[in-house]
């Protein structure tokens, strides 16, 4: 298998448009996709600061590493990795330490908050706890009030996510099965700053995961492979595994459903304009008097207490 542009050994097949690559011609064409992104998604003419939200994973290591090369140059512009330490023994130790390796040996400002020092509990604590509810809804209320605490207080103008195509269909189709039309009017990449939330962008929003984990493979950059204990309780599996199967019998699906779901965007934005935010006592914006996550965490507590009686810190 040659590629269609040079002639040397290909690496991959994009099988929604029938070309072969080579390893450059492979990165030349994720990067030219993923600067078309962050052009569309951020106004950064005037500079500003960028918050890349990095776990440690492929996708979070690609955004980073593709956002530092982008604006390596810019002396306006800013970019500091965020990385949020959720408790997860044996998991998220090894990805942290590659993540923090890395802005180390690319001079790129690193910050660690971890859920213990905001919440006074662990996933790994807070996992056994989540009752009928996936500990992947705690988690993620805590991640994004972590991510959005550290990206505000740097004065990030943009918070980068690592989500990637893959994700965005997921989402898409999980929005439009619960009827919640509302959350996808406020799904990213976000265009309307809301204070105290700091707007989303999504450079991989476009790129399919297996090209995102190849690009990751044959740019050399360090990534952690692990899978987190808890992913085979989360909702989103099975929307995986319906986006997998339509696209293996028709390549190019996961395109058709965020492509589509850009076309109904300004309909959407039209109909759910930012609500009025207030502040939470713990200082994030949130629509009633208490944030998502402080409601969690305290539902957390009440049952680590009243449950086993050990400590919430066990």
């Amino acid at each position: 298998m040659k590629c269609d542009l040079c002639g040397k050994d290909a690496v991959t097949l994009i099988r929604y448009n029938g070309t072969h690559l080579c390893g450059e011609h492979f990165i030349r064409y994720t990067e030219r996709r993923v600067k078309k992104e962050i052009r569309r998604q951020a106004d950064l003419r005037t500079g500003g600061v960028i918050g890349v939200a990095v776990s440690g994973g492929k996708d979070s290591m690609v955004t980073l590493h593709l956002i530092n090369k982008v604006f390596s140059d810019r002396r306006d512009v800013e970019i500091h990795c965020i990385t949020v330490d959720e408790g997860i023994g044996g998991y998220r130790p090894p990805s942290v330490g590659i993540a923090r390796r890395y802005c180390e040996e690319n001079s790129i400002p690193f910050h660690l908050i971890r859920f213990e020092d905001v919440f006074g509990l662990t996933m790994d604590v807070a996992a056994p706890l989540s009752g009928e509810s996936s500990p992947c809804t705690y988690c993620g209320v805590f991640r994004r009030k972590c991510m959005n605490s550290v990206a505000e207080s740097i004065g990030a103008k943009y918070l980068a996510t690592g989500h990637n195509l893959d994700d965005m269909a997921q989402s898409i189709l999980m929005d439009f099965a619960r009827g919640d039309v509302e959350r996808l009017a406020r799904l990213g990449p976000h265009k309307r700053v809301i204070p105290g939330l700091i707007p989303r962008i999504a450079p991989l929003r476009m790129i399919p995961e297996k090209e995102s984990l190849l690009y990751a493979i044959v740019a050399g950059i360090p990534f952690h492979d692990g899978t987190c204990p808890y992913w085979e309780e989360a909702l989103r599996n099975q929307y995986r595994d319906v986006v997998d199967s339509l696209e293996d019998r028709s390549p190019g699906t996961r395109f058709s459903i965020v492509s589509s779901y850009d076309t109904l965007y300004p309909a959407l934005s039209g109909m759910f304009p930012p609500a009025e935010m207030g502040r939470c006592a713990c200082g994030e914006p949130t629509l009633g008097r208490e944030c998502k996550a402080c409601q969690l965490s305290r539902v957390i507590r009440e049952r680590a207490s009243g449950g086993s009686g050990r400590s919430i810190r066990s």
